[in-house]
């Protein structure tokens, strides 16, 4: 499913700006954070707010290396919004939420330095 995540690994395929723009990558607001034990690999429940177009959506994302669950609230993220969703165990993951693998290949979230509104397109 995945290509390879390490720093050396080579440019994917050439894609064009119009097939860019079809993958919508929003800003959204975490809500609340739960444990999810019965993922295959560790991950948490996120309720993730995207603003009024978009709504409040749900993920799993595999970021329990470095992140605590309390610390999730309130922070904004990156993630896929028009991806269908996908079932994950007994959970329906809407969105894919977004970062990056550290030097130990754990997930780093990919996130805006300023606060910018739910719901903010990346372009």
């Amino acid at each position: 499913m995945h290509l390879s995540h390490e720093p050396d690994a080579p440019r994917g395929d050439e894609i064009t700006f119009d097939q860019f723009l079809a993958v919508d990558i929003r800003i959204g607001t975490v809500l609340s954070a739960e444990p999810f034990p019965e993922a295959r690999k560790p991950a948490f429940k996120l309720v993730i707010d995207f603003g009024p177009a978009i709504g409040v959506k749900k993920s799993s994302a595999q970021i329990t290396d470095r992140y605590a669950l309390e610390d999730l609230p309130g922070r904004q993220v990156a993630a896929v919004i028009n991806f269908p969703p996908r079932q994950i165990g007994k959970f329906m993951s809407e969105v894919l939420t977004l970062g990056f693998g550290d030097e130990a290949g754990a997930v780093i979230l990919f996130a805006p330095d300023h606060a910018v509104p739910n719901g903010a397109r990346l372009f």
